[in-house]
């Protein structure tokens, strides 16, 4: 008897967050889950998991996460724990911190990279509610 295969999490587009093409989302992104950006995304995205910027998506802000590859286009620093991919097409403008880096022909990268058995700080994440001291006078 045969077995069917499972897919996993950043194969099954059922876990994966998206950013569809033609859509703009303004704000922090905090996931443990995949997450690929089609559209545009201005703000800061912290993954336990994968970050993927497709070929029409946009990113103004930072990003740390445990993987990442670039089709699109990057505008912050990038952290990444383990593997950062930069495909032909891409342009990053900022700072890499990364433990492995793939530069394919044709992408851009304006900035500094600094390479080591890092391990990106993944507690960076912003607080998502705050408390507000009310007095009265």
């Amino acid at each position: 008897m045969m077995k069917r295969r499972e897919k996993s999490s950043i194969e099954n587009s059922e876990n994966m967050n998206i950013i569809l093409e033609g859509t703009k989302f303004i704000g922090d992104v905090v996931t443990n889950s995949p997450f690929r950006i089609n559209g545009e995304v201005v703000g800061n995205i912290i993954s336990q998991s994968k970050i993927e910027i497709g070929s029409t998506g946009i990113v103004c802000g930072n990003i740390n996460c445990s993987e990442a590859a670039i089709e699109g286009i990057l505008e912050g620093t990038i952290e990444v724990n383990n593997l950062l991919v930069l495909r032909e097409n891409s342009k990053v403008v900022g700072d890499i911190l990364t433990s492995k880096l793939h530069i394919e022909e044709g992408a851009i990268f304006l900035g500094e990279c600094k390479m080591s058995g890092h391990q990106a700080n993944m507690n960076k994440a912003p607080q998502l509610t705050s408390s507000v001291e009310i007095t009265e006078e």
